[in-house]
């Protein structure tokens, strides 16, 4: 018989809550600071570990109506969620993916001028069979500019080479010209001023054939100039703070728990997990916690990652295990660590940037990394 597809809390070993007012949120928060420019949502990589279906659905009840997918199977989710939404998906066009990117109107970002020719031919024989003759029926496309990330996009030589030849766009409906940016958390580093100067570059170079796309969630906050006319938020969205060092304005949306196993007394010389990396120095207790690596609690938090259980923040002690964690529970009252309680692992105590710190990644790691194991609890409001 096949498990439920919704276990019980009691079958897991930890408990994730995901806030779907708190995305709504952050998502008008963002829309708030862009002065007149549309805000997108990014929900690939399964809305960066939080369930893309159901986020996608309270941003649009938010107001969203562009949404960002990294491959064609996640567009193919959202496109299920919301058939009226306009879908953008990254992975660009070749001529295997052109016919299912236009079955399920998804619009691609084409990354240099081999997918734009691909994805022109497609346009231009898909118009002539369906009688449009070669300038009707044309697709929708992103074109994707290089501005320094050195990564996906038009070198500056393609954007010539196009800027020359616009034929080559023929059967295409550019509906944005957009570029992504890589030093957008660090606001002093030239890198941004450089990217935004060569980005209105070529825009120029192309006769400024359509609107732009520019900001992530950290380039919003760079001002005015980067915001454009669509700006593609993601991990701000989820909580992640968009420019490190500064106050947080976002909401928090996830916390974490882990279930509590078991409880030991403990005292020297005795060690804890693997490697007996933690010697036990005097009188203590130990919780055990059903989390560990294979739920997406890395394994770098060993003897480094806290977390908390009321008020008081618990270390981690000794190895993380595929399912296992051991905290030491020395100074929490008795009656607050027991088999079958729980400690927060990511909460407004210890948000995710805290817990990504402690890792030694960031945010965006943690979140898509949180594991299928977890009890999934979909709340409107902290619960």
């Amino acid at each position: 018989m096949p498990p439920p597809s919704d276990p019980p809390p009691g079958h897991a070993g930890g408990v994730l809550r995901i806030d779907l007012d708190a995305i709504a949120a952050n998502y008008r928060n963002l829309q708030a600071r862009l002065a007149g420019a549309t805000c997108g949502a990014v929900v690939k990589a399964d809305a960066y570990g939080l369930g893309a279906a159901k986020v996608a659905k309270a941003l649009a009840e938010a107001g969203c109506r562009d949404f960002f997918v990294a491959l064609i199977d996640e567009g193919v989710e959202i496109r299920a969620a919301l058939p009226e939404a306009d879908i953008y998906a990254f992975c660009g066009a070749t001529a295997e993916t052109a016919a299912a990117l236009a079955e399920y109107r998804l619009i691609p970002a084409l990354n240099d001028l081999g997918q734009i020719e691909a994805y022109s031919a497609y346009a231009r024989t898909r118009s002539r069979e369906a009688g449009g003759g070669d300038g009707s029926g044309r697709l929708a496309a992103l074109i994707h500019i290089d501005t320094g990330m050195t990564r996906l996009g038009l070198e500056a030589r393609d954007v010539a080479t196009l800027a020359d030849n616009p034929r080559r766009l023929a059967g295409i409906e550019v509906k944005y010209v957009m570029s992504h940016l890589a030093s957008a958390d660090e606001p002093a580093n030239p890198l941004n001023a450089r990217q935004l100067a060569a980005f209105n570059n070529a825009r120029a170079q192309l006769g400024n054939i359509a609107p732009a796309s520019l900001a992530n969630s950290s380039g919003i906050f760079l001002g005015a100039d980067f915001h454009f006319d669509l700006a593609r938020p993601g991990a701000a969205l989820y909580g992640v703070a968009p420019q490190p060092g500064v106050p947080n304005p976002m909401t928090q949306v996830v916390r974490l728990q882990g279930k509590i196993l078991q409880v030991r007394d403990v005292d020297s010389p005795m060690t804890v997990g693997y490697g007996a990396t933690h010697r036990v120095r005097t009188k203590g207790r130990i919780a055990t916690v059903g989390v560990g690596y294979a739920d997406g609690y890395f394994r770098a938090l060993g003897d480094r990652g806290h977390a908390y259980i009321g008020e008081t923040r618990v270390p981690v002690v000794g190895r993380v295990s595929m399912d296992l964690i051991t905290l030491d529970v020395s100074k929490v009252p008795p009656d607050q660590a027991v088999p079958g309680g729980f400690v927060d692992l990511i909460s407004d105590r210890h948000p995710v940037d805290a817990l990504a710190e402690e890792a030694g990644t960031v945010g965006y790691e943690i979140l898509t990394a949180l594991g299928r194991r977890y009890h999934r609890i979909y709340s409107h409001g902290a619960g």
